[in-house]
């Protein structure tokens, strides 16, 4: 089957065009012009690589031609920041993909797999996990933008038969996330925390999130990719939850010493708590996250350490005992995609 990766130079999308290359998939990715893939090169070479404008109908339009299937992972603003300029959120990320699904319609069956929020969408919960069902009140822009992309992709699915299935996403994390990009918690402590730069906690450090690692999640969107049955929207967790000041706990007990912590002032759009229910998506998806959060820190920990010793910028005595020899991609490298929910 031909797919295409809307955001396949990401940390996600990387992910997911390796899963589906080893799949027996072909695979198309869109990206922004200057963004670089994060894979082995004979992966790349797989690849039918298109650059463009997720917001220029055109470019996006003459990606999709002969793709069965979209995977979206894109998106252009981030939690944080969104409720800077909603409007912009709304143009770059809810605009564009209404404008894809107006050309959907129009054409041969085509089918949207779709990587939303499961962190932003629920806003504060009144049970956790929290499931599908659960009222959707987001606390910032971003998350009204996700929940506005889902309603379209109901909307079109309902009037025009254009099929698609949403994946209210996790904290992904895992090998190629990159810290500068300001986003994912985990990889922006592990680069710290090597680096020994202060760690930044906004608040006490007791909010929970549900951590989610990224070959798992490249293998729920792999079976989004064949799902046809009645439900549209699925949580993509590992249902269990961890506190930032665990994650540090973690943390230094693969490093083997302590890390730098530094609290500020919470954020008004934090939930206390966030863990998603996946009984859906294991029932109806026969998918559940087989990589523990340690077991995937560890991973996560052994390639950034391999990286940042090829930069100069760790002593090996700072590594911890089972770091890999061999190096990997670049952390420097653009991406494109920010995958969902923080």
């Amino acid at each position: 089957m031909k797919c295409l990766v809307l955001g396949g130079g990401g940390f996600i999308g990387s992910h997911l065009c390796e899963e589906l290359l080893e799949s027996g998939h072909s695979v198309r990715v869109f990206e922004r012009p200057g963004v670089q893939a994060s894979l082995p090169r004979q992966l790349v070479q797989r690849l039918d690589w298109r650059e463009g404008d997720i917001t220029s109908p055109a470019e996006v339009h003459g990606a999709v031609e002969g793709c069965s299937v979209i995977f979206h992972l894109v998106s252009t603003t981030l939690p944080k920041s969104s409720n800077d300029n909603p409007v912009y959120d709304i143009q770059t990320n809810l605009v564009p993909l209404v404008q894809l699904l107006e050309k959907l319609r129009a054409g041969p069956a085509r089918k949207v797999v779709f990587v939303s929020s499961g962190g932003t969408v629920y806003g504060r919960p009144t049970v956790v996990p929290i499931p599908e069902t659960h009222p959707t009140e987001p606390l910032c822009a971003y998350g009204i933008t996700k929940l506005g992309c889902e309603k379209y992709l109901s909307l079109y699915r309902e009037l025009y038969g254009v099929r698609s299935v949403v994946l209210r996403m996790a904290n992904p994390f895992g090998e190629r996330q990159r810290p500068a990009a300001q986003q994912g918690a985990v990889a922006v402590f592990l680069h710290k925390a090597l680096i020994d730069e202060p760690i930044e906690i906004w608040g006490d450090g007791e909010v929970v999130r549900d951590y989610l690692y990224v070959k798992d999640a490249a293998r729920a969107l792999v079976r989004a990719l064949a799902y046809e049955g009645p439900q549209q929207v699925f949580n993509i967790g590992s249902s269990r939850g961890h506190s930032l000041n665990a994650v540090l706990r973690e943390i230094e007990g693969l490093l083997g010493r302590p890390v730098k912590v530094r609290y500020t002032e919470s954020r008004s759009f934090d939930v206390p708590d966030n863990v998603l229910a996946i009984t859906r998506a294991s029932a109806e998806l026969g998918w559940t996250p087989t990589t523990g959060f340690t077991e995937g820190l560890a991973r996560t920990l052994r390639w950034m350490e391999t990286l940042l010793e090829g930069q100069a910028l760790v002593p090996k005595g700072r590594r911890s005992a089972d770091a890999p020899a061999a190096a990997p991609a670049a952390l420097g490298r653009k991406q494109a995609a920010r995958p969902n929910s923080r």
